[in-house]
């Protein structure tokens, strides 16, 4: 009898089926309000009409290996256009029996990078080893040395130039950023002064400008007969500029630190120099890992505006494959191609930083 009671109470407090599992998940969270029900509706009937259609241009109707006139015969997607300037788009102008160079300088820096990401290489032998592959990079893209060809800077171009700008724009930007907050902070009206209005003045600009200045201004103020590489104008408009937001990130960081913290380094006899450098950069340059890398993933790719003043980066030599008049109208699949490169680097950049972010437990 008492077995008998406990059944029916069983089968009275077991929930439904249709309240479990992917049912259930699908009932409460797709389903669960006529407004509810006609998105998710509307959005199947938007996917069915688009996915098919997609598959079929980008897989089944598509051409791989062709060239630009059978391409346009086809009703599919051109991809031929990748293979069949893969090196101009990867490379630019850099001479064709060369391009083993650029690549093995891109394959020594994605090495570095790499190898830097574990926080347990962090030692000095990794700054020996960044310092000895920045040479040897150098001396891959430039020439001139130990019998290999001098490569004037006009010709770079493509992948190289884009991660060359980003890579070491970045790097140089986050420190000076860092000297911009601390200095914003600092109690010598001077130095806060220039601080305030560098930040201020170039985050009221655009990157454009910036780059124009760089190109077309900033020589002007030049003695006669001295030029400066436009690469390296352009490289120091984008440091300037991803320095200034930098600062206010790290700032805001520098703000949200307790009285208490410098307390405790006054007690204990540090100086100013010692306080920043053990105590409070620290945990604030912890505590802004998520916006800082934000600002860096949109300086990642913002340095795809050096189209503008005539550079050729990936984006610009991407372009000028389709002036082509043999690959014109096959933007959507080179411009897809470029954008997968950009999302490998930027979501590379964004899981590296949510793994630092568990290893230095900034959510406690």
């Amino acid at each position: 009898m008492t077995e008998a009671l406990i059944d029916q109470v069983e089968e009275i407090v077991k929930p439904p089926l249709t309240s479990v599992g992917v049912i259930g998940w699908i009932k409460a969270n797709l389903f669960n309000s006529w407004f509810n029900s006609l998105l998710t509706i509307a959005t199947l009937y938007l996917l069915l009409k688009i996915i098919p259609a997609f598959i079929r241009w980008a897989f089944v109707d598509s051409l791989w290996m062709s060239t630009g006139a059978e391409c346009h015969q086809a009703g599919g997607a051109c991809w031929s256009i990748i293979p069949a300037n893969i090196r101009f788009i990867l490379f630019g102008f850099f001479p064709y029996d060369l391009q083993w160079r650029p690549l093995v300088a891109m394959i020594l820096l994605v090495g570095l990078l790499f190898y830097s990401q574990n926080r347990n290489h962090w030692k000095k032998s990794l700054a020996y080893a960044w310092i000895f592959g920045l040479f040897i990079m150098g001396l891959l893209m430039k020439g001139g040395l130990f019998g290999l060809t001098s490569v004037d800077s006009t010709q770079w171009g493509g992948l190289p130039l884009t991660l060359i700008l980003s890579v070491f724009g970045l790097t140089a930007a986050y420190p000076l950023g860092v000297v911009l907050a601390l200095g914003r902070q600092s109690k010598m009206p001077a130095i806060k002064t220039i601080c305030v209005i560098y930040i201020e003045l170039i985050r009221g600009v655009p990157l454009i400008s910036l780059l124009f200045m760089s190109s077309v201004v900033f020589p002007l103020f030049l003695p006669e007969g001295i030029t400066v590489n436009k690469i390296i104008r352009a490289q120091a408009a984008i440091i300037l500029f991803t320095a200034a937001y930098i600062a206010e990130v790290v700032r805001g960081g520098l703000q949200g630190m307790s009285r208490g913290q410098y307390e405790a380094a006054e007690s204990l006899g540090l100086n100013y120099y010692q306080t920043m450098r053990l105590v409070i950069l620290p945990q604030a340059l912890k505590i802004v890992i998520p916006p800082t890398v934000s600002i860096l993933i949109s300086a990642f790719k913002d340095t795809s505006l050096v189209v503008i003043i005539a550079l050729y980066d990936l984006l610009k030599t991407t372009q000028s494959v389709l002036s082509n008049p043999e690959w014109m109208g096959f933007s959507s699949e080179a411009y897809l191609f470029i954008a997968l490169i950009y999302f490998v680097c930027c979501f590379a950049m964004s899981n590296y930083s949510r793994r630092l972010e568990q290893e230095l437990h900034t959510g406690h």
